[in-house]
């Protein structure tokens, strides 16, 4: 995947995730796609921190198929 097209996922990942801007995302192929994946903390509203990763399915251009999230 280019670089380009990974630049262009990171960008809507930080429009919905603003607290990952700045973390760079492992990248692996699949068959006909690429998963990207974030990982990063959140602060809660009390002050506790809880692990976030955003998994992002895109293709070659680096158009979103899929995005999901898990704390």
């Amino acid at each position: 995947m280019e670089s380009s097209a990974v630049d262009r996922v990171c960008q809507s990942v930080y429009r919905q995730f603003p607290e990952l801007k700045g973390v760079r995302p492992s990248v692996r192929q699949s068959e006909s796609a690429f998963l990207l994946i974030f990982s990063g903390k959140v602060t809660t509203a009390d002050g506790k921190t809880l692990p976030r990763t955003v998994r992002v399915t895109a293709n070659e251009k680096g158009n979103v198929l899929k995005l999901s999230t898990s704390r």
